[in-house]
């Protein structure tokens, strides 16, 4: 794992309910200068978590309004054999990934062009640069064949749909590594929280772990650290079991469940592994009732709860990084703002007490 103490700054999660790309990256470099991240505007329908990254992967097809993967069309076979010939070209060729179709298209990236264009003029400032992409798991039991069935359950399907992944997470490292020497990318995976119920019975964790391990390499292939992020509960030692640098969770609700893998997170921070503490709530129910004061003083407690557990207080202010409980996409932009105020607020309130 690449040495990095974040020491309590404060990172933010993907999508905010705006219209403007540039107003958004404006909003996330004055809340986060030392690690701004692109934003995703999930009310433009290509901004979505499946579609945005679906643009060159084989056998996509529009059917009624949904879209799925045609896997039994005449085309679908020329297709697959191509993707896997540029794949090759770039993993074992060292063809360029600028260009290929592993480059987010410019309307689903419109994000990723203008954070580009901002990082370039606060080089100075920069302590990371943090990407998103669609984790593995989340992409594939989403996106389904003609069938209705979900591609995570064909071999072929599955293993397209990661290798793709893999090199749009890459593509993307490489462009932020090219501004900033070290960049994070988180892989976004809500449907993990779903692990344990009927709907994923047959999945083990080592199917998840191997797609996990795939999309990790291409961002490691460019220096990056890779972080999942997961806005519930899930099965923790499924997550851990990756060898990811970083775990995003919603620490405002979910705290209690993380912490009884005391194990776990002991062998975690050991080995370097940072935590995203999701100490800010986006759940509008709870974001009127808190301000700076009351959330420090809850991750305080949780601070407390992990040196009880046998791991020094030093090292989880030196590994933690404070971050909404997920993204904003959903919320007003009053209350977007608010969360944006509070994770800035909280981490200077956190790193003053702390001497960061």
């Amino acid at each position: 794992m690449t040495a990095f103490t974040p020491s309590c700054l404060p990172l933010l999660i993907g999508s905010l309910p705006l219209a403007d790309h540039r107003e958004a990256t404006r909003l996330i470099f004055d809340a986060t200068p030392e690690m701004p991240l692109w934003p995703q505007l999930p009310m433009y329908r290509e901004e979505g978590m499946v579609r945005q990254f679906l643009s060159g992967l084989p056998g996509v097809r529009e059917e009624d309004g949904k879209t799925c993967i045609d896997s039994d069309g005449e085309l679908f076979a020329e297709e697959t054999l191509a993707f896997y010939e540029e794949y090759l070209a770039i993993t074992e060729g060292g063809a360029p990934l600028d260009g290929s179709r592993f480059a987010l298209e410019e309307v689903a990236g419109r994000g990723f062009a203008v954070f580009l264009e901002e990082a370039a003029l606060h080089r100075d400032r920069l302590q990371a640069l943090k990407g998103q992409t669609t984790g593995p798991f989340t992409f594939c039991t989403a996106l389904c064949d003609r069938e209705g069935r979900a591609i995570f359950y064909n071999d072929q399907l599955r293993d397209l749909a990661v290798k793709h992944l893999a090199l749009k997470a890459r593509w993307q490292t490489q462009k932020m590594a090219a501004l900033c020497g070290r960049t994070i990318m988180f892989f976004d995976e809500p449907a993990l929280a779903g692990l344990g119920s009927s709907a994923f019975i047959s999945i083990s964790q080592e199917d998840i772990g191997t797609c996990l391990e795939e999309v990790f390499a291409g961002v490691r292939a460019e220096n990056g650290l890779v972080g999942v992020h997961v806005c519930a509960n899930t099965e923790w030692p499924t997550v851990f079991a990756s060898g990811l640098d970083i775990i995003s969770f919603d620490a405002y609700g979910y705290f209690d469940r993380l912490v009884l893998y005391a194990e776990h997170l002991r062998q975690f921070f050991a080995r370097g592994g940072i935590l995203a503490s999701g100490i800010v709530p986006t759940s509008p129910q709870f974001i009127g009732g808190e301000d700076s004061a009351s959330l420090t003083a809850r991750w305080l407690e949780q601070l407390r709860q992990l040196t009880a557990i046998g791991i020094d207080e030093r090292q989880v202010v030196a590994q933690t990084l404070i971050t909404p409980s997920c993204g904003t996409g959903a919320l007003t932009r009053a209350e977007a703002e608010k969360v944006l105020r509070l994770t800035r607020e909280v981490s200077d309130d956190i790193r003053r007490r702390f001497g960061c």
